[in-house]
């Protein structure tokens, strides 16, 4: 799975080591899993800043201004952050470690060596079960704790799980 042709993200490439843009894309329907957590959020905060709108007559001058706001930003946030998520997020394993490139209005780009994997992790939430996604986590002793791959199909992400585990049981190190 290695390849060392695809470019490096600008700055992060050098002569003593290659470093590989994730070819991977999560899964499409990483989309809609995206945009019915943001709906759900959006309904929750504005449902009850509405409900405190319509119980407290004292505050609604000043709440007023606030629910049409935050409404506003989870409009915002349902048009635009689940197909932007999707359009950047990358991912790829190797032999040697996983890379990640996610972000929003921030792009995060990790590497984590399979000598440092201390654990791997899969989780499923109920959405993702109803979708069929998964979330691959990748677990390190470090204070930054590792990387999470979202919108992965179930079948690839217990493949994921299955290569990183063989590899990572292969490789000495102490994972520290």
């Amino acid at each position: 799975m290695t390849e060392t042709s695809r470019p490096a993200p600008v700055g992060l490439a050098s002569e003593e080591y290659a470093v590989l843009s994730p070819r991977h894309r999560v899964d499409r329907r990483f989309i809609l899993w995206r945009t019915l957590n943001a709906l759900f959020w959006g309904l929750g905060v504005v449902g009850v800043l509405v409900t405190l709108y319509a119980l407290f007559d004292s505050i609604r001058t000043w709440l007023l201004p606030i629910i049409l706001v935050v409404g506003a930003i989870y409009l915002v946030n349902l048009a635009v952050m689940p197909t932007w998520r999707y359009l950047v997020h990358r991912w790829e394993t190797s032999d040697e470690a996983v890379y990640v490139l996610q972000g929003w209005l921030t792009r995060e780009w990790r590497i984590i060596p399979i000598s440092r994997i201390q654990r791997i992790d899969t989780e499923r939430g109920p959405l993702q079960q109803v979708l069929g996604l998964a979330t691959v986590k990748v677990v390190t002793a470090s204070s930054e704790g590792g990387i999470t791959i979202e919108g992965l199909d179930v079948r690839v992400a217990e493949d994921t799980v299955r290569h990183l585990n063989k590899i990572t049981q292969a490789t000495p190190g102490d994972a520290t």
